[in-house]
């Protein structure tokens, strides 16, 4: 290293003086720009006025999301407009209140008008190939290999180790709260870890052998961090830490995937979700070889662990979300819950020594219908990001701009339309008044258009698996204290107060 003279670094000093006016103005010009260029997207929307540097409202939104997005909500309906505009991170949003413009966003009429993104910083994270990404007859190709993951006889094979998986959380939920009677249980962290194990079981199979799932484990932790994290791609950043992981998860995955061609391929059944799936892509490799044609597209290793990770992904936090606001809503709503256990018990009881299965699930109309309201009443994805591939004629005086991150509320669709919206009444999902129907253009939990979430009788025989077997052997009360059924945001939404409860045996039986 050479050292500087005292000469050479008053030298270096002066220049640095003399240059740092037309870097102010520099500065000073970038930041009027970037004003000037947000003022004229947002036009006559609601939003802020002025806007702080690069940066936006990102903090307040990372401070307190559920503010943030309960502001941009308020203002989109106080307009009348139904939508309204902000700035985050160098990136001009619009939050979509009205059901009728996100099924605009949703249909995605011109194939180049809105990509899904899943996270307005989604690209960086989950890759550029990823499935939801994709569009028009790529998609359309992916989503026909996906189908045969959700037949029937996969979601009964499905339905086994669900059960198998909460029976053995259970189990640990049970001495936690023989441990110390006194003290609730926050459950989110225990429905986390234990849809973690399900997903991964059902997606993955036995090629997830015990010390993969612990470094799995810890990388989809750091990846959850950088989903809330402010978006800087560097060292020692938490979104960095994000992306490294992801990648490593996907490569866990890719190995997951040749396994079990090498299994399907040798003629054995399907055990889990890759199995199925795998067993149906080896079949049209074969058709493309004897053929003489290339092998199809997206079915290497590392494209299919991809899409597996975005599987994962979904049902991991999205299912969450649901199990834990069935156990708040199910406490706050008795009447609700002795329904269901009347239900269950009249067609399932685990001292018979069989699991739950395809015809039992059938049978559980009301407590399906429980499920479903609890999916509409707090949609655990509560908005979906589209990115604008182009300008976008949304309504008669107003443009989409091209590259703006458009976010379409489930959450503040479920509330409009539907009679009586803020209360929770399961019976709106029954036979007699099907609002699932009559309403099903408000009910966008699950998406819409080419997009719609092609698991979505997974993740509802999931949650009636859950509160069946829950509610059948346990007896719980919830640890009410101000505030505790507020929304928070971890992404997906969850009880302020990680729904706390006090749990005690009910099957003394089977939780000995």
């Amino acid at each position: 290293m050479v050292p500087i003279s005292a000469d050479g670094g008053e030298k270096l000093w002066r220049a640095m003086a003399a240059a740092s006016p037309y870097v102010l103005c520099i500065v000073f010009l970038l930041v009027l720009l970037e004003q000037l260029s947000y003022l004229r997207k947002k036009g006559p929307l609601p939003g802020p006025t002025l806007i702080f540097p690069f940066l936006g409202s990102a903090i307040s939104m990372i401070l307190n999301p559920t503010g943030f997005w309960e502001r941009q909500a308020a203002m989109a309906k106080s307009s009348g407009i139904g939508f309204s505009a902000n700035f985050l991170v160098g990136r001009f949003i619009l939050f979509i209140r009205s059901t009728e413009l996100s099924h605009k966003i949703f249909s995605n009429v011109r194939p180049d008008a809105f990509h899904l993104i899943g996270h307005p910083f989604g690209k960086k994270l989950f890759g550029e190939h990823n499935l939801i990404y994709m569009f028009d007859q790529e998609h359309k190709d992916l989503r026909r290999r996906l189908a045969p993951n959700f037949t029937p006889r996969a979601l009964s094979t499905y339905c086994l180790i669900q059960q198998e998986v909460i029976f053995r959380h259970f189990q640990i939920w049970a001495e936690l709260a023989l441990s110390s009677p006194e003290k609730p249980i926050p459950l989110r962290l225990l429905c986390r870890d234990l849809n973690l194990e399900t997903s991964q079981t059902v997606f993955a199979g036995r090629y997830l052998t015990p010390a993969a799932r612990e470094q799995f484990n810890r990388d989809y932790n750091l990846f959850n961090v950088g989903l809330m994290a402010i978006p800087f791609d560097l060292p020692c950043f938490a979104f960095r830490r994000a992306k490294f992981a992801v990648s490593r998860l996907i490569k866990t995955l890719s190995g997951c995937v040749s396994q079990s061609k090498e299994r399907m391929q040798a003629g054995d059944e399907p055990s889990s979700l890759i199995d199925f799936w795998m067993q149906e892509t080896l079949k049209e490799v074969a058709e493309a070889a004897e053929a003489g044609a290339p092998s199809p597209a997206q079915t290497g290793d590392l494209e299919i662990g991809g899409h597996l990770f975005d599987f994962l992904f979904a049902a991991q936090d999205a299912s969450t979300s649901s199990l834990l606001w069935a156990v708040a809503l199910l406490d706050s709503h008795p009447e609700v819950l002795a329904r269901v256990r009347a239900e269950v018990a009249a067609v399932w009881s685990p001292e018979a020594g069989e699991p739950i299965s395809s015809d039992h699930l059938r049978e559980m109309k009301y407590t399906e219908a429980v499920a479903r309201e609890v999916v509409r009443f707090r949609p655990p994805a509560t908005m979906v990001p589209h990115i604008a591939g182009e300008e976008f004629q949304l309504t008669e005086w107003y443009t989409v701009p091209k590259g703006a991150i458009v976010f379409p509320s489930a959450y503040e669709s479920s509330f409009q339309g539907f009679p009586e919206p803020e209360r929770f009444d399961p019976d709106r999902f029954g036979e007699d008044r099907q609002e699932d129907r009559v309403y099903k253009r408000n009910f966008l939990a699950f998406g819409a258009g080419p997009h719609q979430c092609v698991g979505q009788r997974y993740a509802i025989n999931h949650l009636v698996i859950f509160m069946a077997i829950f509610v059948t052997v346990f007896d719980f009360r919830r640890h009410r204290t101000d505030g505790c059924d507020a929304i928070a945001y971890v992404p997906t939404i969850v009880p302020k107060d990680d729904c706390s409860v006090y749990l005690s045996k009910r099957c003394a039986r089977f939780l000995s």
